[in-house]
C-alpha cells in the first residue's frame, strides 16, 4: 500500500530495485497491448477533475495477479493498482514498513475508516527526488484497489480527501 521508493539510502540496494525495475518494465511490456482492468476504474475527467490538469494516455499493465494503470495528471503521477490480497497478518507487514519509512525521516500519516486505508508519504529534503505521496485503498472480496498519487512537491500533493474519493468510486466499478 505504501511506495517503497523511500526504504532504503544504501548504492546497493539501488542497484537492486534499477535491476528490478527492468525486469518488471521487460515483463510488464508483454502485457502493455491488453486491455488493463484497472485503467477502466477511473475515467480522465473524473481524475482531471479531483486533481486538476490534463489527463496523459493511460498506461495499462498486469503482473501475476496485479493489474496496474498509470497515468500522468500535470505534475501529478497516478497508478490504479487491483490486485488479490496476499496475506491476513492484521496490518503488521504495513506497520513495519511504516516505522522503516519514519526511520528514515519520512513524515507518514495513516488513517482508516473500515476496509479503507488512506495514507501520505513527505520524505526529507534528502529523499524528496522519490516524491510526495497520497495512497488510499480499500479491501474487498479478497482484493485490494489502491489509488497513488506522487507529486514532486508537498505543495502540489494530492489531498486524502481526494485520493479518498477516487478509490471510492474506482472499486464501485471491479
Amino acid at each position: 500500500m505504501y511506495s517503497t521508493a523511500f526504504l532504503s539510502r544504501g548504492h546497493s540496494h539501488w542497484t537492486k530495485i534499477g535491476s528490478a525495475a527492468l525486469v518488471l518494465l521487460v515483463l510488464t511490456s508483454a502485457h502493455a497491448g491488453q486491455a488493463s482492468a484497472s485503467c477502466r476504474l477511473l475515467q480522465p475527467a473524473e481524475l482531471e477533475s479531483a486533481l486538476g490538469g490534463t489527463a496523459a494516455r493511460f498506461s495499462g499493465s498486469t503482473v501475476g495477479n496485479a493489474d496496474m494503470c498509470s497515468v500522468q495528471i500535470g505534475k501529478l503521477k497516478v497508478l490504479i493498482r487491483v490486485g488479490m490480497r496476499q496475506r491476513d497478518d492484521g496490518g503488521a507487514t504495513e506497520r513495519k514498513g511504516i516505522e522503516m519509512l519514519r526511520k528514515m525521516g519520512v513524515q507518514v500519516e495513516v488513517e482508516t475508516e473500515g476496509d479503507l486505508t488512506c495514507s501520505t508519504a513527505i520524505p526529507p529534503a534528502s529523499l524528496s527526488q522519490y516524491g510526495f505521496n497520497t495512497t488510499c485503498s480499500i479491501v474487498r472480496a479478497e482484493r485490494v484497489v489502491a489509488v497513488e498519487v506522487t507529486a514532486p512537491s508537498r505543495e502540489e500533493m494530492a489531498s486524502m480527501d481526494a485520493v479518498r474519493k477516487l478509490v471510492k468510486k474506482a472499486v464501485t466499478r471491479l
